[in-house]
């Protein structure tokens, strides 16, 4: 069995409560990828001075935001942690040059339970979490995704967990359907430089994309994506699974990176997709 490497976007925290498109995506995600045995979580939401492996037996779950409903805050993803695989990752991270790290206390943050609660709700399908490093941009997220492509061939999802827009400064102008055209001209040259497999201008999208700046005033978010890109091979065939919108800015995108000859047929969904 061999994944495809996924990333997708989680939107607001709320995702894991709120009806919608990415919401019913996601739960058909989980329902039609291979039963993984393990999930390696590369989430924009734990940034480190290097790349930093969680090798903890029982992940808690950390709510990592404010300012929400109560129902949230109850929320739990009690999967185990996969301490040997954590210790994997960080041989192959070290073999291929990068001064990996561990750390025995890190849990799960919103940008990996949440997906992973509409996923897998059972929780029980061990996780470990990669951490990111946005001071240093997309070439080394590219080079992680590289080294760790072997997992997948073991069985393990790779599964990056971003946001293809993410201007946070904009949320408060912007609501529901009223998605501005910025935020579309962005998400569009995303997922055309992604159908071509133009590596060379993703690499380079702050300068090239269209109001990249603009739609990330950092990085974080879209880094996990190019860990996932890595991690799909040196000529990966690339899919985009959803595409919609929350919160008017806030693209819910979806990919898959898999060295197949095509991606599985169960993986050609997305409810309420927007044309790109």
């Amino acid at each position: 069995m061999v994944l495809p490497a996924v990333f997708v976007s989680h939107g607001a925290p709320t995702l894991a409560l709120e009806a919608g498109a990415a919401h019913a995506f996601l739960r058909h995600l989980g329902q039609n990828l291979e039963r993984p045995r393990a999930i390696l979580c590369v989430s924009a939401h734990w940034e480190t001075a290097g790349p930093t492996v969680s090798t903890a037996v029982w992940p808690r779950t950390i709510h990592d935001f404010g300012g929400f409903p109560d129902a949230l805050y109850q929320l739990r993803y009690p999967a185990p942690g996969a301490p040997e695989l954590a210790r994997q990752v960080v041989e192959l991270l070290r073999a291929a040059g990068l001064a990996a790290l561990s750390d025995p206390e890190r849990g799960l943050d919103h940008g990996a339970w949440v997906p992973l609660l509409l996923m897998y709700p059972d929780a029980d399908i061990p996780v470990v979490q990669l951490s990111i490093q946005s001071h240093i941009g997309p070439a080394q997220h590219l080079a992680v995704g590289r080294a760790l492509a072997a997992l997948r061939e073991q069985g393990v999802l790779i599964l990056a967990s971003g946001s293809a827009t993410h201007n946070l400064g904009a949320f408060r102008t912007y609501r529901g359907d009223d998605v501005p055209e910025w935020v579309v001209r962005f998400d569009r040259w995303l997922a055309q430089a992604l159908a071509a497999g133009d590596t060379e201008a993703l690499l380079a999208y702050r300068q090239l994309a269209p109001e990249a700046v603009r739609n990330h005033p950092s990085e974080e978010h879209l880094l996990p994506l190019f860990v996932a890109l890595g991690a799909g091979g040196p000529r990966p065939v690339i899919q985009q699974l959803h595409a919609s919108y929350t919160c008017g800015i806030l693209s819910m995108a979806a990919y898959a990176f898999d060295s197949k000859a095509e991606a599985p047929e169960s993986l050609q969904w997305s409810a309420e997709a927007v044309s790109l």
